[in-house]
């Protein structure tokens, strides 16, 4: 009987051993899958912000006072950190692509679009903080604002064509969401 436990006890082990290899060697999502998901997450993304700046445009067009340009402001900088994390949310979900690197090469993504929200939300709240009482203060503010949102923004982007994975520049260059 004791030896029917101790056989049975090392062949469970052994399978969950089998298991845990099997898991550990099937974590990854294949280069032109991820690649695909990536891309698919972050199309909406580029036209979700292309939108909030027409938008943007139109209403500051026709914004007359300091408050009408920092309400739009405000609406088209909460807007873009609002979409940048749903798309941050969706390329997390992408899994990691399985390439030597993948989850470094996640985890870069990832945080690109985490540093984007980050400079629509710092551009928010330095905009917010703003005094409107004084018209060219304020103008000269948001200039400085803006400045340093669009040099934040162009520093967190990711460049596929940099990447050092060839599977990867591959599947970016042969996946159409990512035309």
């Amino acid at each position: 009987m004791r030896d029917r436990l101790v056989r049975t006890a090392i062949v469970g082990v052994c399978a969950l051993a089998v298991l845990t290899a099997l898991a550990a060697c099937g974590s990854g999502v294949p280069a032109s899958e991820w690649a695909g998901r990536v891309c698919s997450a972050l199309a909406p993304w580029r036209t979700q912000i292309s939108d909030l700046n027409a938008r943007a445009q139109r209403q500051m067009s026709t914004a007359s006072t300091p408050v009408q340009t920092r309400d739009n402001l405000l609406e088209l900088l909460s807007g873009a950190e609002t979409v940048s994390e749903s798309a941050r949310g969706a390329v997390a979900a992408a899994g990691t692509p399985d390439v030597d690197g993948g989850d470094e090469v996640a985890r870069h993504f990832t945080a690109s679009l985490e540093a984007t929200r980050d400079a629509y939300a710092r551009a928010r709240g330095d905009l917010q903080a703003l005094p409107t009482d004084d018209a060219e203060v304020f103008y000269d503010g948001v200039v400085a604002v803006m400045t340093r949102l669009t040099e934040e923004y162009a520093q967190s982007g990711v460049d596929t064509t940099k990447l050092d994975s060839p599977e990867l520049r591959e599947a970016f260059d042969g996946v159409d969401q990512c035309r």
